[in-house]
């Protein structure tokens, strides 16, 4: 999760820097589901596991 959330960061960060005009009330929502969508993730990969 903590790879995926570093990503997600890393996306929005250049983002914001690409694209100046971008909206912070667009982005929360993006962000968060993003942080949801990685939970997600972590919760399957560690039922997989056992």
């Amino acid at each position: 999760m903590a790879l995926l959330s570093g990503l997600l960061f890393l996306t929005v960060g250049i983002l914001y820097l690409s694209v100046p005009s971008l909206h912070p009330g667009v982005m929360l929502p993006v962000v968060l589901g993003g942080l949801a969508c990685a939970g997600f993730v972590a919760v399957i990969a560690r039922a997989v596991r056992r």
